[in-house]
């Protein structure tokens, strides 16, 4: 098996991040042009411009705010600028996001305008670029590094292969103490029996069955058609040669492996709380929306395999892409980190697969950049559960 201690950066809150990232995090849509002049302002830091956060409420603000502190406190982030409209709302950001005890500092745009608090917040993102650029990798072991697995367009080739080659990773480092996690609510449809009994205890195989069946009660029986056709599989899958979500949900159930069991069940954006071990998150199967919210609750690294070919990737958390099929890897070769596409052709074992997706996850945690980070990818897309008020 591969090298399984790593170089990251440990925070104050004891978290291991593998980036070093200063982010410019706007509150709301309203904000993303000041915090994009920020960060052409001062090089070397991050703005993360969305599209929400005016007039949501409840549970869906619930989701904002959690998802935004989470987004700051990833550890992955080493400092953070917090830019909105109004004073009040931006507070609850920046005052999340202290209790990591990073820096960070918030600025409202109300009765100063953008180019004073451009100016403000550019000085003060200097300063806290110029302290992260000085913070020094430590050796770490894999119990530190937490792990967070989604796939996208799959195809055939994405339950023969790439999944179970995740499967395969997180089968390794279960053991070792790290913290993996797993989503997408609604492709478990059809496999969501077998789903359950992957969980370490009752009490989490039934809060799983739980979720899924509101999800299935809350969205899809209240808004389905005749049937979840070109959403649930989509156009992409079904040219890869899925016909049916049942199967495309077994495929999917393949990335947490032969032998580890979840043992919670996470709201979306949650953070883990129960310690070491494989964690269910309620998300979408959309590529961006899943990754966001994984990252939010503090997940480092991403593994992610396609089959025909999804380009995602995410500003904090890389996203390291597999693929095991040989059209993908050689029509969109600058998007595949690792080429699992041997496995088929009986030239790879399942278990070579897996160390060499270990192997790629560890150098990536190390400072190897991600074929999404080389080529741009930086999608964040924020979960909304409501229209706005």
């Amino acid at each position: 098996m591969a090298d399984t201690s790593f170089w990251g950066y440990r925070r104050e809150n004891g978290r291991v991040g593998v980036r070093n990232h200063v982010v410019i995090l706007p509150l709301d849509d309203l904000s993303n042009a000041a915090c994009e002049a920020v960060a052409n302002n001062i090089k070397g830091t991050l703005a993360i411009p969305h599209a929400y956060g005016r007039l949501q409420f409840g549970e869906d603000l619930d989701l904002h705010f959690r998802t935004l502190i989470g987004t700051g406190s990833n550890p992955n982030v080493a400092a953070v600028i917090v830019i909105g409209i109004e004073p009040a709302w931006t507070k609850v950001v920046t005052d999340g996001i202290a209790k990591t005890g990073k820096p960070v500092e918030g600025f409202a745009i109300e009765q100063h305008g953008d180019i004073n608090t451009i100016s403000r917040a550019s000085y003060k993102a200097k300063d806290f670029l110029h302290a992260a650029s000085e913070i020094r990798r430590e050796e770490c072991p894999i119990s530190d590094l937490w792990v967070s697995v989604k796939c996208g367009e799959s195809d055939t080739t994405s339950g023969l292969a790439s999944n179970p080659t995740v499967g395969n990773v997180i089968d390794k480092i279960d053991p070792l103490g790290a913290t993996t996690c797993f989503g997408e609510t609604s492709e478990i449809t059809g496999a969501e029996e077998v789903c359950a009994t992957r969980g370490a205890t009752p009490e989490a195989s039934k809060k799983f069955l739980a979720t899924w069946q509101a999800y299935m009660d809350d969205v899809i029986e209240p808004h389905k058609t005749s049937d979840l056709s070109d959403s649930q599989p989509t156009k992409g899958n079904i040219e890869g040669g899925l016909t049916t979500i049942e199967e495309k949900a077994f495929g999917n159930v393949e990335k947490i492996g032969k032998n580890t069991k979840f043992i919670d069940v996470l709201e979306p954006a949650e953070e883990p709380s129960k310690g070491p071990g494989l964690y269910f998150m309620d998300t979408s199967s959309a590529a961006a929306e899943c990754v966001t919210l994984q990252a939010a609750a503090g997940f480092a690294v991403h593994l992610f395999p396609t089959g025909q070919g999804n380009v995602i990737g995410n500003p904090i958390e890389p996203v390291i892409k597999l693929s095991a099929n040989p059209r993908t890897v050689r029509t969109m070769h600058e998007h595949i980190d690792v080429d699992v596409s041997g496995i088929l052709r009986r030239e790879m074992t399942l278990d070579q697969a897996g160390d060499a997706l270990l192997d790629m996850t560890i150098r990536t945690a190390n400072g190897r950049l991600t074929a999404a980070e080389t080529l741009g990818h930086r999608e964040f897309v924020l979960t909304k559960l409501y229209r706005s008020a």
